[in-house]
C-alpha cells in the first residue's frame, strides 16, 4: 500500500474563472513507479471521517521531478474545493499518497487514440500528451476532444493550439456549450462523432469527465457507432 507522505504547495496559479492549477512540491520524484494518467489522494484537514477528508486529483504533468501539477475547480458547496481556493496558500502543506490508478496508456499504443473530456478532466490527458510527445518516433494519432461552457474557460488551451501547430499526430477539438469555437457550439459528443467516421480498427476512446458526459459517451460509442467495449476506458470526475 501507497505510504502518506506531506507536500508543500510551491505555486498557485487562477487560470480562469472558478479554476486554478496548484503545483504540489513533493519529497522526491516518482519518475520510475508514475504513470501519466494516475492521481493521487489528499487527506485535507475538512472533516472527522475518511470519507469527509479523501479527495483525489489527477496529476496534470509528468512527475519527474519533486513537483507535480493539480487542476482544481470551484464547486459550489464543496468543502475540499473550498479549502483549496479558500485557505491554503503557498507554503502550506498538503498530506497524500501516491501515485495511484489504473487509467493510463495502454501497453501498445493504437494507429488512433481519441481522449474525450470536460472541465478538469483534461488534466490526465495533459499527462499522458506530454508523455507521448516526450517519447520516441509517435506512431499515434491523438484527438483530445475536450468541452466546456466558455471560451475563457478553456484550460490549457493555448498549450494545446501550440502543439497541434507544431505536431502532425496531434488534432485539438473544442466543444463550447455557451459559445462558438471555431464555428461549432455544443458538447463533445458531436464533435468525436465526426472524427470517428468509418472503419474503427484498433482506435481506442479515453473518456474523463463528470458522470453524465461518461454515461452519455459510453452510450453513444456502444449503441449508436457500435464499439467494442473492451476500447473504451474511462475516469470519473465527481
Amino acid at each position: 500500500m501507497p505510504k502518506w507522505n506531506t507536500g508543500v504547495i510551491d505555486e498557485i496559479v487562477d487560470v480562469a474563472e472558478g479554476y486554478r492549477t496548484i503545483s504540489l512540491k513533493t519529497d522526491r520524484s516518482h519518475k520510475e513507479s508514475f504513470k501519466p494518467g494516475q492521481f493521487i489522494t489528499m487527506d485535507l484537514p475538512i472533516g472527522e471521517k475518511r470519507l469527509e477528508r479523501w479527495r483525489s486529483y489527477s496529476i496534470a504533468n509528468l512527475w519527474e521531478s519533486e513537483t507535480i501539477e493539480l487542476c482544481i475547480s470551484r464547486v459550489p458547496k464543496g468543502t475540499a474545493s473550498t479549502y483549496l481556493f479558500d485557505q491554503v496558500e503557498r507554503g502550506s502543506s498538503i498530506t497524500y499518497k501516491g501515485p495511484l490508478g489504473a487509467f493510463v496508456l495502454p501497453t501498445e499504443m493504437p494507429s488512433t487514440l481519441i481522449m474525450i473530456c470536460t472541465g478538469t478532466g483534461v488534466a490526465p490527458f495533459r499527462s499522458m500528451i506530454q508523455a507521448i510527445a516526450n517519447g520516441s518516433e509517435v506512431k499515434t494519432e491523438v484527438h483530445l476532444v475536450y468541452g466546456t461552457r466558455t471560451a475563457e474557460s478553456i484550460l490549457y488551451g493555448s498549450e494545446f493550439i501550440e502543439l497541434e501547430q507544431s505536431c502532425n499526430w496531434f488534432n485539438y477539438h473544442v466543444a463550447l456549450s455557451r459559445e462558438s469555437y471555431k464555428g461549432y457550439q455544443g458538447y463533445v459528443h458531436n464533435l468525436y462523432d465526426r472524427i470517428s467516421t468509418g472503419e474503427q480498427g484498433d482506435t481506442k476512446y479515453y473518456l474523463c469527465g463528470w458522470q453524465n458526459m461518461i454515461d452519455q459517451a459510453i452510450d453513444k460509442l456502444t449503441n449508436n457507432m457500435k464499439l467494442d467495449d473492451k476500447n473504451i476506458y474511462y475516469e470519473l470526475y465527481g
